[in-house]
């Protein structure tokens, strides 16, 4: 059995239905056969082990624990959802104060327990707070902490096969940037439908301005929508993307789609947001952005929004002042 590589892979939160996903997800793709789950929840854990074990795998050496020690020590990458999950009516900013108190909480058990990992995928809501909070604690460098981003983007390319009753496979290079939420900015300039540009085609019978903006509504809405249709938040798709990051900085094939990383240039300081980026062994790297006015001033206006959010959370005390964080961690100055 061939794998990515022999290092180990933790997964947080592994009782919850986006962990025990991952756990499977990653097994499937033969990304490592070292593989630990971790929850809290000892028994919903075992629970979840239970059912990996009874899917026969071969050359997997599963283990998990409630030891958050345990679980991270020589773990070289990190994939984690451990923090609350958003139910129906809720916003990804409303699960801000208890999942930042857990991100910060996960950062330090980072630097106390694997100060070596090489990467980690933070993927819990609101994501971009709580993977600012994790690499501020965690001690690591911007390259090596990750959010998920990426479901916006697939919700678009999703989003614009419905409309135009093609295969999403016709649908190329899909875009949404900075925040993952509401208030991100969607971008058409980098899409093409079937080889045309989609700028070309807004404004046209085929994709009318109006179609455009409900489209629009749909993709930041998406995550709201699928609550409204299952009766909870999603978990099959951040499983399997978040999954798909992390065989990439394994040296797995190279990840279609933006992160949330942090940002401190081209205009954008101390943030974590979704920007065009490549996931490497190295780490992540990200490139300035080039949209059409209308675009730009949007990614301006939720960058705003999650510096507002960012800047709430350091009001609550979670986060210090923006000049104290090079005195947390030295890569941030």
């Amino acid at each position: 059995m061939e794998f990515l590589t022999n290092e180990k892979l933790t997964i947080v939160g592994a009782a919850g239905m986006i962990g025990s996903n991952m756990a499977q997800t990653a097994i499937m793709m033969h990304l490592t056969p070292n593989i630990c789950l971790y929850d809290p929840y000892a028994p919903g854990l075992e629970g979840v082990a239970e059912e990996m074990f009874h899917c026969g795998f071969e050359g997997l050496n599963l283990t998990f624990t409630s030891n958050i020690k345990e679980a991270l020590s020589d773990a070289k990458y990190i994939v984690s959802s451990g923090g609350a999950a958003r139910k129906a009516g809720m916003t990804r900013e409303d699960l801000l104060k208890g999942n930042a108190a857990i991100a910060e909480e996960f950062g330090k058990n980072i630097k106390a327990y694997c100060p070596n990992v090489k990467h980690v995928v933070v993927i819990f809501n609101p994501a971009d707070i709580t993977g600012l909070i994790t690499l501020l604690y965690s001690g690591l460098k911007p390259s090596q902490v990750t959010t998920l981003a990426a479901l916006d983007s697939t919700r678009l390319r999703s989003e614009l096969a419905k409309h135009f009753h093609i295969s999403p496979d016709k649908i190329e290079n899909c875009r949404t940037y900075g925040g993952h939420g509401e208030q991100m900015a969607v971008y058409a300039s980098t899409a093409k439908v079937e080889g045309k540009n989609l700028l070309d085609l807004i404004g046209s019978p085929a994709l009318t301005t109006e179609e455009w903006k409900e489209i629009q509504i749909r993709v930041t809405k998406g995550g709201a929508n699928i609550i409204n249709l299952r009766g909870r938040s999603s978990f099959q798709s951040p499983s399997y993307v978040s999954i798909e990051m992390i065989a990439a900085v394994m040296g797995g094939k190279p990840f279609r789609w933006p992160v949330g990383t942090y940002v401190h240039s081209h205009g954008f300081e101390h943030i974590m947001m979704a920007m065009e980026t490549e996931l490497t062994p190295k780490g992540v790297l990200y490139k300035d952005l080039k949209g059409t006015p209308e675009e730009e001033s949007k990614l301006k206006e939720s960058y705003a929004h999650l510096c507002k959010l960012r800047d709430e959370v350091i009001e609550m005390g979670v986060l210090p002042a923006i000049k104290d964080w090079k005195d947390i961690n030295p890569h941030l100055a």
